[in-house]
């Protein structure tokens, strides 16, 4: 071997030791990265002297809570987590399924708003909550916070029908999706409603706590309507795994009987004993279905980032809720009174009703809720506890327009030997209008007034 050779070999093993030597430092020592690719070890935000409230979660909840805050007690700094990168509106999207408003009406910019009310928002996956620590980490660092409000949402229990088969719930998830959590699948069931032709269609509703209970009887009842508009020969069938339709039962079923006899068939007792999704088949105790198409709800628990930061209940077992675990008056958690929880994912909070309705009017005023203690607690005071309220209009008919409505009212009261506990009060009007369209959209322009106005 010449010395030319053994040199170039000495220079060759050199660069190649030291290719290897970097691969296995950390990435911040490898090498100087852009500034915007970061990585969860890195800090996304350094503590400043104001108190912090980090928000996770930029639903109807999170991103009001950002604007209370930042309206009731500005010294305070807000940061909102998302990972979405534009908001889209779950309530009045069964309205957008069948081309009744248009994308623009539900969707709105994250980043727009928090400019006009002066928080932070920041787009990023949400990996960790490490209480302990008092951090969030996320996939773009991690951030250190004063108060944390979690607002997660829900996600879908495939476990309860597919175990550990995770083939099965993804096959599930991207044939039949059933569209409650936004946004992305929105747009693959509209897609799948204006693709489909005839046949049968089935709707499986999940078991009670479920986002908005009367949303997927309003989603049939539209759904139907679109069938009968377009002429198509299609049938759906509703199995419900209650053993009847409510809230607004009276309503709903006048609608099925009525207006819909050739395109609904309503089952009762139809709890879920199998899904195949692959040869579109389902089993329930009230009989077996196939489908040409479904739209598949598996049942719902809090969502994932609930799971993460370990606030889910536990039962008298010691076995989880699938629901967060706060305090019923004051919605923080019941070890940790500087983390609250709003929304779909909180748990019970009575022995009369169990749960408050999963739904983005009580995730509204959840908000406000918290952030008016949270505010109080920065000034120095003890907050008086307040109590939410919910409001639901169902369509049952887009042409002629025609809907429906449920009220739900809170007081604290006695109840049986439980004592002071907070009172639901349930108010149905099964009569459809077309007024209460009108109320609808008035509703729902408060809502957006509340996030973006």
């Amino acid at each position: 071997m010449t010395h030319e050779t053994r040199s170039s070999r000495r220079n060759f093993l050199a660069a190649s030791s030291g290719l290897v030597a970097a691969a296995a430092m950390p990435p911040a020592l490898a090498q100087t990265a852009p500034f915007l690719i970061t990585s969860a070890t890195d800090v996304l935000l350094p503590k400043g002297k104001a108190q912090r409230v980090v928000i996770c979660g930029g639903g109807w909840g999170g991103l009001n809570a950002a604007k209370q805050l930042r309206q009731l007690a500005p010294q305070l700094e807000v940061v909102v987590l998302e990972r979405n990168p534009v908001f889209f509106s779950c309530p009045m999207s069964n309205k957008w399924l069948v081309g009744q408003v248009d994308t623009n009406f539900l969707t709105f910019d994250y980043l727009k708003v928090s400019e006009k009310y002066g928080y932070r928002f920041i787009q990023t996956e949400i990996l960790a909550v490490e209480r302990d620590r008092k951090r969030v980490v996320t996939a773009a660092g991690s951030l250190d916070y004063d108060y944390l409000i979690l607002s997660p949402g829900i996600r879908y229990n495939y476990e309860a029908w597919f175990g550990n088969d995770r083939r099965a719930a993804e096959a599930t998830r991207a044939r039949f999706p059933a569209a409650y959590v936004p946004n992305a699948e929105h747009f693959r069931l509209k897609q799948a409603i204006e693709d489909f032709k005839g046949g049968e269609i089935v709707m499986t509703l999940p078991p009670p706590p479920q986002r908005c209970p009367p949303s997927p009887y309003e989603r049939a009842c539209l759904l139907a309507w679109h069938l009968k508009t377009k002429k198509i020969k299609g049938h759906i069938t509703i199995l419900d795994h209650k053993d009847g339709i409510r809230p607004i039962g009276l309503g709903f079923r006048q609608a099925f009987e009525e207006l819909y006899k050739d395109q609904i068939t309503y089952v009762p007792n139809a709890q879920v004993k199998e899904v195949d999704p692959f040869n579109q088949r389902i089993k329930t105790a009230a009989g077996d279905f196939k489908f040409d198409h479904a739209i598949l709800m598996a049942p719902h628990q809090a969502g994932d980032l609930a799971w993460k930061a370990g606030v889910i209940g536990k039962n008298a077992e010691g076995k989880p809720t699938g629901w967060s675990g706060v305090d019923p008056l004051f919605l923080n958690l019941r070890d940790d009174r500087d983390v609250y929880v709003i929304g779909d994912a909180v748990g019970i909070v009575s022995p009369q009703f169990l749960f408050y309705p999963k739904a983005g009017h009580v995730a509204n005023r959840h908000a406000k809720i918290v952030a008016r203690y949270i505010a109080e607690r920065a000034a120095g005071r003890e907050p008086a506890y307040s109590l939410p309220d919910n409001l639901c209009y169902m369509w049952v008919s887009a042409d002629p327009q025609q809907a429906i409505n449920v009220q739900f009212d809170y007081k604290i009261g006695d109840f049986q030997d439980k004592g002071k506990v907070i009172l639901q009060t349930q108010i149905d009007d099964n009569e459809r209008r077309p007024e209460l369209i009108v109320e609808d959209f008035r509703w729902f322009g408060y809502m957006r007034e509340d996030l973006f106005g």
